[in-house]
């Protein structure tokens, strides 16, 4: 007798709880990096803010990076970049 093999379509979520640091009260000086998931008109957008930031709160850098692709997570090596240049990181996107 032939046997089948039954595969169960419902995958298991794993959740990990975590607290997000509150955002710095004063910005001059530091690093401020922005995540790119790689849709139209980000770079656009954080060019500008990163700018509004460095001329009126005296943001020291702004760094960007973009993600491979919009549906995949970024990288574990420019996670970690980020985590040891960045005072603070934004991830998101645009169109």
């Amino acid at each position: 007798m032939a046997r089948i093999r039954v595969l169960s379509p419902v995958g298991v979520v794993a959740s990990q709880a975590m607290a997000v640091p509150p955002l710095p009260r004063e910005w001059a000086g530091r690093t401020v990096g922005f995540l790119d998931n790689t849709k139209s008109n980000f770079d656009r957008l954080t060019a500008g803010i990163g700018e509004l930031l460095r001329e009126r709160y005296g943001v020291k850098a702004v760094i960007h990076r973009r993600k491979a692709n919009a549906s995949t997570a970024a990288a574990p090596e420019v996670i970690a970049e980020l985590s040891k240049t960045c005072d603070v990181v934004f991830a998101g996107s645009a169109d």
